[in-house]
């Protein structure tokens, strides 16, 4: 009787046994196909974190996950040369042919005469380079401003437009 019982165990107990080996090996081969979050923080925290879109991706975060997944090093612009060398350098690859994109020489200025004070423009800027209060005159800090031209579209009077920095 306790042979008969021995058997069905055993293989049972083989069974669990292999059947869990397997899932640790699927798991391990579908997790070394998934970036990993620490590597994804530490590109992003390479990036300057303007959030102005100008890589093509909605912000700092979703370009630090595509460059984890093979995108190019070189689309920040905000970041230029110095970023582009840093991601390289941190994911050891080689430097991809891509041209670095350029900064844009330009800066947002508003048009005193024709700002209404809606404040859209504030909600737009990345980089809080606009100041300002609802009902009031808003202005643009230069020195902070990317030239990303995300605060150009909310303005309902047209009053922003992108100039030579003075």
């Amino acid at each position: 009787m306790i042979q008969a019982l021995t058997i069905p165990v055993l293989v049972l107990g083989t069974t669990g046994f292999l059947l869990a080996a397997v899932v640790v090996a699927l798991d391990a081969i579908v997790a070394s196909r998934i970036p990993s979050d620490d590597l994804v923080s530490a590109v992003d925290d390479l990036l300057p974190q303007t959030q102005c879109a100008q890589c093509g991706y909605p912000g700092c975060r979703p370009y630090a996950n595509a460059v984890v997944n093979g995108e190019s090093t070189a689309l920040c612009v905000p970041g230029g040369e110095e970023t582009h060398q840093a991601l390289t350098k941190l994911l050891d690859r080689p430097e991809d042919n891509a041209t670095l994109a350029e900064p844009l020489e330009l800066t947002a200025r508003i048009q005193e005469e024709e700002c209404v004070g809606c404040g859209l423009c504030l909600d737009a800027c990345p980089v809080d380079a606009i100041i300002g209060a609802p009902q009031f005159l808003h202005t643009i800090l230069e020195s902070h401003c990317t030239g990303c031209e995300l605060c150009v579209s909310p303005c309902p009077v047209s009053c922003i437009e992108l100039v030579e920095p003075s």
